[in-house]
């Protein structure tokens, strides 16, 4: 089946008692057993499976390409959830221009506890990886990157940790599975803040994680259940409703974000505009090799932190915010919110970037009040 169908009906037949078409929220924590150690359908207690995180899980891991799917409570628990696969003294190589809670639990929470960090930059992740991989237990990307929109040649990575002896994780948030699935090209273990894209509505928190490695999916299993960090059944039933809608969604917001991109190109306030689309971006050429179509997030630079921070505050179809991935279009400067604890690292963002996240919203609407708040 095509990507669009199965997000609609992968994981989710109609209710085997009732006949209804969408999943039930199963909320219950504990489930009566036939007798001692004779569990229905493998249920036992709802932190280890719940019926309505699992229709989420079996449906996401399917549209990433994936043999085995978990479900988080939050991004960051995923993120958390798979950096236990790591010891104390093993070597995680990341791209720098990453997410900045992720270098925050990385620099903050995993360091201080004995794991050692080396970041390159996706010019290094490109050209020359290997090098930078000598010990590493973990590679870990983002492509395109947050929020700098850097593009990493997943494919060539992969090849490059493997040789090296690492497993290569790759944060597919800003891309969705409908633009990009790591798995199909070498990652063994791709991630998600589900409450961007995938849930599309802002009205939920999730993290999602899946392998089609057995060994690895049966110990992350392990540590969804030990860590329990797991996703609410109401907050899956949310995701797994998102899902059904992302394809259209993700057209809308490619379709949008090439418009904004093109007024951007064109005013004069606007210094560079940051989007893997433009054929000047140095990395459109993998970015059009690996992905579908280049998304709907836009980073663009002004004059001075000052003009930035008097853009986004102008705006009013834009909403002043952090996260992205929602049918509303958000707007932000990473350096003062969402990558604020990367100010005192090497590769801080810079304070002159606007971050744009572009919903489904008339694209006119967006290009006008852009205009406005630019002038």
């Amino acid at each position: 089946m095509q990507f669009d169908t199965r997000a609609i009906h992968d994981g989710q037949p109609p209710d085997p008692s009732t006949g209804a078409v969408t999943v039930p929220i199963y909320q219950t924590s504990t489930y009566v057993q036939e007798a001692v150690g004779q569990l229905k359908d493998g249920y036992d207690y709802s932190r280890t499976a719940n019926p309505t995180r699992r229709a989420l899980e079996t449906c996401l891991a399917s549209l990433e390409s994936a043999e085995h799917g978990f479900a988080f409570a939050s991004g960051m628990a995923a993120t958390t959830t798979v950096m236990h696969l790591v010891s104390p003294g093993d070597l995680v190589v990341s791209v720098n221009d990453v997410y900045g809670g992720t270098y925050r639990l990385f620099s903050k929470v995993y360091e201080p506890r004995g794991v050692r960090f080396s970041y390159v930059s996706a010019d290094q992740c490109n050209t020359g990886l290997e090098r930078h991989l000598d010990g590493a237990k973990m590679l870990w990307l983002e492509s395109p990157t947050n929020p700098l929109l850097n593009v990493v040649d997943i494919a060539s990575a992969a090849a490059a940790a493997h040789a090296a002896g690492a497993l290569l994780v790759v944060d597919n948030t800003f891309a969705t599975p409908y633009l990009q699935r790591p798995i199909e090209l070498g990652a063994d273990i791709v991630v998600h803040s589900a409450t961007k894209y995938l849930g599309g509505h802002s009205d939920l928190v999730s993290g999602f994680a899946a392998t089609s490695d057995d060994a690895l999916g049966q110990r992350l299993a392990f540590l969804q259940n030990s860590l329990g960090a797991v996703a609410g059944p109401f907050d899956s039933w949310l995701v797994l409703r998102g899902l059904k809608t992302l394809p259209v969604r993700m057209r809308q917001h490619c379709e949008n974000a090439r418009a904004v991109v093109g007024f951007l190109g064109g005013h004069p306030a606007v210094t560079r505009v940051l989007y893997p689309g433009l054929v000047d971006h140095p990395g459109h050429e993998i970015a059009a090799r690996q992905m579908r179509d280049y998304g709907g997030m836009i980073s663009f630079l002004v004059d001075d932190e000052r003009q930035a921070r008097d853009a986004v505050a102008r705006t009013r179809v834009w909403s002043l915010a952090e996260s992205l991935g929602g049918v509303e279009s958000l707007i932000e400067t990473p350096a003062q919110m969402t990558h604020s604890s990367t100010a005192d690292a090497p590769f801080a963002t810079p304070p002159n970037l606007v971050r744009l996240s572009v919903g489904i919203e008339s694209a006119d609407d967006l290009i006008e009040d852009l205009e406005q708040a630019l002038a």
